[in-house]
């Protein structure tokens, strides 16, 4: 289902959790975006692929000590617990012979409970029978997080990992700099639970425009092996009728050059689209910053910059930022005193950590103003073979 449109019919494993046989489609048009229709038959791995990129990774901290807690022997079971239902988009799954509604039973709208939530984050409810029905059944990611209603608003509250769980407060700090520097982003804010940092954001998605990944866009067309990714992807906005997502895309570049994020994957970006009209609304805010500014290194290595990856178009940052083009755009006066902030935010972190993220940050920032005054506008380059062709083991996750 799609809202409280039918779009295919489907026999899914109860055991396994996927998608066995495909028996028909209503609407091939509101199939997830990617999933080929030939000659009236959806492509069943396409689809499997979709559907299972719903479930929770195995290997994500604390979730085999969780599924056991809940009484199920995989995450890929979680999903069709909950009707498959998530906070991204609005498809959902209803079962033969039922009647519910989107109205009924969707997470933007309806009221639901904690008990696997909290069992994500690892606390676990004695002597009660936990309550699957959740949209934390199809949060991905690796790092653990849960969803909240706060004030009757939906916000995703995600945590770090070890050894520094530094990645909420990289979160915060990229969202700091985008404030400053006017780009489009979902605002993340610092919270600390039960002494571990969180971030908590307001979630991008409701129930009348879904997130699309940019993964599932470039499935739509296929890629020669002599455009870039980054060309592919902009080709592919286009042709679908989203416009010119440059100006954005390369907004997203010079952040990510900044911050050193090192895991801008491809579904780590995307689009905003009418759940309702299917059409699209454009480039989505910029979201999940924070594996950046050292998240995963010694101070000394932050200082020395080294080991520093990068994704999704290049593999290192100076590479990637000659995409970005013309930077005339950046306020540098606005991040003058961005250390001051880093050292007020980054309290529980250790004094060493703290210093050498700011001078790491301001030799960045330093080396970007440079490139600025210089007036670069660089065309950007034909780059075949700028990727290892295994693009998912790359670039998607």
């Amino acid at each position: 289902m799609q809202r409280n449109r039918p779009v295919a019919d489907l026999e899914i494993e109860e055991t396994t959790g996927r998608i066995r046989k495909i028996y028909g489609v209503w609407e091939a048009e509101r199939l997830p975006v990617g999933v080929t229709v030939r000659k009236g038959v959806p492509d069943r791995a396409a689809l499997n692929e979709w559907w299972a990129d719903r479930a929770i990774p195995m290997d994500r901290r604390g979730v085999r000590e969780a599924i056991s807690y809940l009484g199920v022997s995989d995450t890929a079971v979680l999903p069709p617990a909950a009707l498959g239902m998530s906070l991204s988009d609005a498809y959902w799954i209803r079962p033969e012979g039922s009647g519910a509604t989107w109205e009924e039973k969707n997470f933007f709208t309806n009221p639901f409970r904690g008990d696997v939530g909290e069992a994500l984050l690892g606390k676990f409810a004695e002597g009660e029978t936990p309550d699957l029905y959740s949209p934390d059944n199809t949060t991905d990611g690796y790092l653990i997080k849960r969803w909240e209603i706060i004030d009757g608003k939906r916000y995703l509250l995600k945590g770090g990992s070890p050894p520094f769980y530094q990645q909420p407060f990289c979160e915060a700090a990229a969202s700091e700099i985008m404030d400053r520097l006017g780009i489009d982003h979902v605002p993340y804010s610092l919270v600390v639970r039960e002494g571990e940092p969180y971030s908590l954001c307001e979630d991008l998605a409701d129930q009348d425009r879904e997130l699309v990944s940019a993964w599932r866009i470039m499935q739509t067309r296929k890629k020669s092996s002599s455009t870039s990714v980054y060309r592919h992807f902009v080709d592919c906005c286009q042709a679908l009728g989203a416009g010119d997502v440059t100006e954005a895309l390369n907004r997203m570049i010079v952040l990510d050059y900044i911050i050193a994020n090192e895991d801008r994957h491809l579904s780590n970006l995307g689009l905003l689209r009418d759940t309702r009209t299917l059409s699209w609304i454009g480039f989505a805010p910029v979201y999940d910053s924070g594996s950046s500014l050292g998240y995963n290194k010694t101070a000394n290595q932050i200082l020395g910059g080294t080991g520093i990856q990068c994704k999704p178009f290049k593999k290192n940052h100076e590479d990637q930022l000659k995409l970005a083009g013309d930077l005339s755009w950046v306020n540098f006066t606005r991040l003058a005193d961005i250390e001051d902030w880093i050292r007020d935010r980054g309290r529980f972190l250790d004094e060493d950590r703290r210093e050498a993220i700011c001078r790491a940050l301001r030799g960045r920032i330093d080396r970007l103003k440079e490139q600025a005054s210089r007036g670069r506008s660089e065309t950007m380059m034909n780059t075949e073979g700028d990727v290892e062709r295994d693009l998912r083991e790359d670039y998607r996750i």
